[in-house]
Order: structure tokens, then C-alpha cells, then sequence
């Protein structure tokens, strides 16, 4: 496995996706991925070309979001030249605590897959009203 830190948020105290890894094996391709950040979420956007909803699978195990898909011949014949390569993508990160991973969601369009990765909310505070006994 290949690890790296990635940067996923502005401020440096709080970082909801802390690694990333893929896999060293020449039969895997790490997708090229953008995380955007929005006000209650984390954005990851992934490029799949080539990539159906049947094949890609996200999973998350032990804070681990793993994204895997793999691409499926169009070809209605035997290719004479071809230059596009079947691949199978792989890619991992570690998420934080800061996670909601029971509300991550995920869309598929056009071989773009959009991980929406909701932030957990955080306890607001109250006031206590203090009455008077007697």
C-alpha cells in the first residue's frame, strides 16, 4: 500500500479525511480525486471513466472509506488499435471522527462518482434556566 497525507480541509486543527492509500499493484489505477468542502460536508469527487453503477463499490470498515470500480468493454467488435485500457480503480482514505459515516451518500454521473460526506453535528449550546425553589 502507498499512503500519503492529504490536505482536506482549510484549518489544520481539524482534518475530516486524514490518509489516503492505493494499492501498488500494476493492475490498479488510483482515480484522480478533488475533495470540496461545504458548510455541514465534505465533497469527494472521483473520476471513474469507463466505470457503471453496477461495478463501483464504496465501502466503509474501521473509519476506511475504499472506493472500488472497474471498467467494462463498449466494443461491439475485435479491436484492430485501442489506446483506451481496461482498468480496475482502487483508492482508500482514512476518515476522522468528524465523519458522519451512517449519512455518507454517494451518485454516479457520466463516470464521475460525487461522495457526499456529512460532517457530525455538533452539540449546540443552551441555556439553563435557573428557577427559584419554595
Amino acid at each position: 500500500m502507498v499512503e500519503k497525507t492529504i490536505p482536506a480541509v482549510q484549518e489544520e486543527t481539524a482534518a475530516p479525511v486524514k490518509k489516503e492509500s492505493t494499492r501498488a499493484d500494476a493492475y490498479y489505477v488510483a482515480p484522480p480525486v478533488d475533495i470540496y468542502e461545504e458548510k455541514d460536508k465534505l465533497v469527494l469527487v472521483a473520476d471513474l471513466p469507463g466505470s457503471d453503477k453496477d461495478s463501483v463499490k464504496v465501502d466503509v470498515e474501521n473509519g476506511m472509506l475504499t472506493l472500488q470500480a472497474s471498467t467494462q468493454s463498449q466494443s461491439v467488435g475485435s479491436p484492430i488499435y485501442r489506446e483506451f485500457e481496461l482498468v480496475n480503480f482502487y483508492r482508500q482514505f482514512e476518515l476522522s471522527e468528524k465523519i458522519d459515516v451512517d449519512k455518507i451518500s454517494a451518485e454516479l454521473s457520466n463516470g464521475v462518482l460525487y461522495l457526499h460526506l456529512p460532517k457530525v453535528e455538533q452539540v449546540k449550546p443552551w441555556q439553563i434556566e435557573v428557577k427559584i425553589a419554595g
